[in-house]
């Protein structure tokens, strides 16, 4: 069952598109995330700052340093999110950021994904995409991460065919942006189909929600 969905943050800095656009320097966790508190200063700090800066928790710029600006966005994120907000990053804060942000590497996942699938899309129809598949990650009835939504088999035509390894462009980068702060123009679908090509009779059967571009989002 899908959760909240936090408000729009739709504000981008040079800064922060400079580095969603850039690839990873640090290295990027797949396990969970060890506790991090004031004095911590590694790779898993800096993942952590990008998360809360992809929603305007933290505003300075990403050094890996866990001072007095990360814990500040880190209580921040931890009374909007439902977590108790001791400043503390542990198993809850992480959870929580884990189901409602994407780190640097997950974010190329998403605009490679956005670019492949909608490319050809206006951009609310490109957004509505990437929504669709932050409600996925939501969903106790999916993957719990972007890589295992968007490796799912047959979940998406793009990974099937290959395009999926196109470069995505800028659009895409800005669409999983607004997607991951919330803008789901979707009204939580976690579903979406081209009327003109669809070959299954399954996805039909799905409670159609409305059409944005040449997709049909559905329940």
């Amino acid at each position: 069952m899908i959760t909240i969905r936090k408000p729009i943050r739709k504000m981008i800095s040079a800064f922060f598109l400079s580095v969603l656009l850039i690839l990873p320097t640090f290295a990027q966790t797949t396990e969970a995330a060890p506790l991090l508190k004031p004095g911590s200063e590694n790779g898993d700090v800096w993942d952590l700052q990008y998360r809360l800066k992809t929603l305007d928790f933290y505003t300075q710029p990403l050094d890996g340093k866990y001072g007095a600006n990360t814990k500040a966005a880190v209580i921040r994120f931890q009374k909007e999110y439902g977590v108790p907000a001791d400043g503390v990053t542990g198993a809850q804060t992480w959870r929580q950021l884990k189901k409602y942000t994407l780190n640097q590497s997950e974010m190329d996942v998403m605009a490679k994904v956005i670019y492949s699938e909608a490319r050809g899309e206006p951009y609310k129809g490109q957004v509505a995409v990437g929504a669709v598949v932050m409600n996925r990650i939501q969903s106790s009835e999916f993957p719990n991460d972007i890589r295992g939504v968007v490796f799912q088999k047959g979940a998406f035509t793009a990974v099937d065919d290959g395009q999926y390894w196109l470069t995505p462009n800028r659009s895409a980068y800005l669409a999983a942006l607004d997607a991951v702060r919330g803008w789901d123009p979707t009204y939580e679908s976690l579903y979406y189909f081209n009327p003109k090509t669809a070959t299954s009779d399954w996805i039909w059967s799905r409670p159609q929600v409305l059409q944005i571009g040449n997709h049909i989002f559905a329940h």
